[in-house]
């Protein structure tokens, strides 16, 4: 579950000091805006990768069909056949609201 977190053991993007599971250093250090160390990451996603495709016709959408004529014992039948081919991807789409990252390291809110 939750494929898209960070495998990798003590190594974090957003640690300071780039060691994990330190128990020794407290969250008071942790700063959101700005790290030490030669690395500086935010912890904030700006941009997406849009699961979005153009077509050769510049249409905009997630899958596409085409419409086929199936002839069988003289009857003919439509069915919808889905194109995989000469799709573009719409690329990265920038957020309108930042999210945070899945693999930032600090707890938001305490209940």
């Amino acid at each position: 579950m939750g494929g898209s977190g960070s495998k990798a053991k003590g190594v974090w993007p957003f640690s300071g000091n780039g060691a994990g599971g330190d128990s020794s250093s407290d969250g008071s250090e942790q700063s959101v805006a700005r790290l030490k160390g030669s690395r500086h990451a935010t912890p904030f996603v700006f941009t997406r990768r849009s699961s979005l495709y153009y077509d050769e016709d510049g249409d905009l959408a997630h899958e596409f069909y085409e419409e086929t004529v199936v002839t069988k014992n003289g009857r003919k039948k439509s069915k919808l056949k889905r194109i995989h081919k000469n799709l573009i991807p719409q690329g990265l789409v920038k957020l309108d609201h930042p999210c945070i990252h899945v693999d930032f390291p600090v707890v938001l809110c305490e209940v």
